[in-house]
């Protein structure tokens, strides 16, 4: 039999780990199909240095807490971008494969991620290697796939990030609603740099609009100055104010580092986005007695698993096992897909395939039919999208000791077969 091997890429999310464990249970519904599952450790960087995690020599107990286990600590992911003109890192992906009698790569991540997959598959298929690629979607930012959500309607990370904004944006609001004599104004920046998906779910905490909320989108024209206008007028009428910011809302230079894919990392960056706007709006003063203040959560929106949302969770597995199905189907360069049913009839969601290279080159922000007119709120059609994904109950993440009992899996890696190798973008 053959061997398989599963990859992550990308920024993590707080059920990156349910899909992993969707493809290991899923493969179990295949018998021999598959000899030995391996892990790429931190991605396709583990790939091309051969550092390959047999997942069936680790313990079946640790393996099913991948569902309650947030992030990527398990086996790693990087952001390590595969560019056109790196065919000797494409070749030794290959190379790895045909070493290892890899037949199957499942590729957890997304659009850069979709990419490499699409690409991948394309090289094997050139070379006469039998690999079938099959990816499974994965980011907060639900900026995966196309404006009419033909491709996916949202993808498995976002619900959680939805639900973290949601509740932070409540906490929040009893922080400023007894503070507020003294912080008049608590700006909170919320992570997407294109796509102002994450910061309109703060909406979710409050649908009856009762809540003295503006939301700064990263689709926004508003400026800097218009910012301090509206902030300014609602102090006015409520003596309070609660401004969600996009992190990729623009406010002029932030001294912007920049990660592997050649996004900006606002987290490695000099300055942030609520930085600059508390300054400006304590040096510009305001129209009531306080400041106002900054939060950044960071990578904690993406992390947090006390947060994760119980239909994320069981949406990320599904994803995985019906990637296991599409691969099991002979199909190769397919992605795993969510879709919903007819919003109509109330919340349902089904499992599909969509070519790599559809979603590879996809991208999306949130529509403009889901913007306020004063661009500072979202509409009533935003919150019946998101509701759902955001789920009741509790995630269930088993303590032990009062601490959470994650999920650890030894780096236990297989013996090497090829020489050394240094990827291109880590040469000196």
């Amino acid at each position: 039999m053959p061997n398989a091997i599963v990859a992550q890429s990308g920024g993590p999310s707080p059920v990156i780990n349910a899909s992993l464990q969707g493809i290991i249970d899923a493969r179990d519904s295949f018998p021999g199909r598959i000899d030995t599952l391996y892990a790429a450790s931190h991605g396709v960087e583990g790939i091309l240095t051969e550092e390959l995690i047999d997942l069936d020599r680790v313990p079946a107990e640790e393996k099913r807490r991948l569902r309650q286990t947030p992030s990527a600590g398990a086996i790693g992911t990087c952001r390590y971008k595969l560019w056109e003109d790196q065919q000797e890192d494409f070749h030794r992906i290959v190379d790895v494969f045909a070493a290892h009698d890899i037949r199957y790569f499942f590729y957890i991540g997304g659009n850069d991620s979709m990419d490499t997959a699409e690409k991948v598959a394309a090289l094997a298929a050139e070379r006469g290697v039998e690999t079938i690629v099959t990816g499974v979607p994965k980011t907060i930012d639900n900026d995966l796939g196309d404006s009419d959500f033909r491709l996916i309607d949202h993808t498995p990370g976002y619900g959680s990030a939805a639900r973290y904004w949601a509740y932070i944006t409540q906490i929040l609001d009893e922080e400023n609603r007894g503070m507020h004599t003294s912080e008049a104004v608590s700006v909170i920046q919320a992570m997407g740099r294109n796509a102002g998906f994450i910061p309109a779910a703060a909406r979710l905490a409050d649908p009856q609009r009762t809540i003295p909320l503006q939301l700064y989108l990263a689709e926004s024209n508003h400026t800097l100055e218009s910012l301090t206008d509206n902030v300014a007028d609602r102090l006015r009428r409520d003596g309070r104010c609660i401004v969600v910011v996009s992190e990729g809302f623009d406010v002029g230079s932030l001294g912007e580092a920049h990660d592997r894919f050649g996004h900006i990392e606002y987290g490695a960056s000099r300055t942030t986005v609520a930085q600059v706007i508390i300054n400006h709006l304590n040096e510009v003063g305001l129209p009531v007695n306080g400041s106002a203040t900054a939060q950044v959560p960071g990578v904690l929106q993406r992390s947090t698993s006390i947060f994760t949302s119980p239909v994320d969770i069981e949406e990320a597995y599904q994803a995985g096992s019906k990637a296991v199905e599409i691969a099991m189907g002979g199909e190769s360069g397919y992605m795993a897909t969510i879709l919903r049913r007819d919003r109509a009839a109330g919340y349902e969601v089904y499992y599909d395939k969509v070519p790599l290279g559809e979603v590879a080159r996809s991208a999306r922000v949130l529509p403009a039919s889901w913007i306020s007119a004063d661009e500072l709120d979202v509409t009533d059609d935003f919150v019946r999208y998101a509701r759902p994904l955001i789920g009741d109950g509790w995630p269930g993440t088993p303590l032990l000791d009062g601490v959470q009992r994650f999920a650890r899996i030894e780096p236990v890696t297989v013996e090497k077969r090829l020489p050394e190798y240094v990827p291109q973008s880590l040469r000196r």
